[in-house]
């Protein structure tokens, strides 16, 4: 659409970040699963710096946790890439109006954990960003070395999330992880 143009790309959430900080976009379109530094922390950090820049965050995933998260942490809209030819332009639009845009499915995601309020939830609802964050990459086979990198922190302080997260969640180890992982669909298979 002729006035919209795709400024810069990022292959992931630290070259986002480096890329908003050099070219200052209109809008930023966020995917929450990037390599690196994932959405959910790519969006507290634009927040971070940019007060007001329209983020939008646009991935495959549908889960409630992500979208409860995403707008908790500063994200203006949320579309899956399943709607989002059609509405990719709409939602671009409405967020850089100072609007908020959530496809159906994201509507109805955030509808379901406005309405189960006090019941009971998924065990992920105990977790911290920082802790999904961790367990996603411990999921995907990263060393507690490589998630340290990644997120600048000791090693020692991602042991003790790593220690946390299988008290949290009663598992024993990171084959256990994983597979809560893939069953509570924090990672694709």
């Amino acid at each position: 659409s002729g006035d919209m143009a795709v400024v810069a790309e990022a292959a992931d959430g630290h070259e986002a970040i480096q890329q908003v900080h050099q070219i200052h976009p209109d809008v930023a379109v966020i995917d929450i699963s990037m390599p690196g530094l994932d959405g959910l922390e790519v969006i507290s950090q634009l927040r971070h710096y940019y007060a007001d820049l329209p983020i939008l965050i646009l991935t495959m995933h549908e889960e409630e946790q992500y979208v409860v998260r995403s707008i908790a942490a500063g994200a203006s809209g949320y579309i899956t890439k399943r709607s989002a030819p059609e509405q990719l332009v709409k939602a671009i639009r409405k967020v850089y109006e100072g609007g908020r845009f959530l496809s159906d499915t994201a509507a109805e995601s955030l509808a379901q954990h406005m309405a189960s309020g006090a019941r009971s939830r998924s065990p992920l609802d105990s977790l911290s960003n920082r802790e999904i964050q961790v367990l996603r990459h411990l999921a995907l086979g990263h060393t507690v070395k490589e998630i340290a990198e990644a997120y600048h922190l000791s090693t020692n302080t991602v042991h003790t999330y790593r220690l946390r997260l299988l008290k949290k969640l009663n598992l024993r180890n990171n084959a256990e992880l994983s597979l809560f992982a893939i069953q509570n669909r924090l990672v694709e298979v």
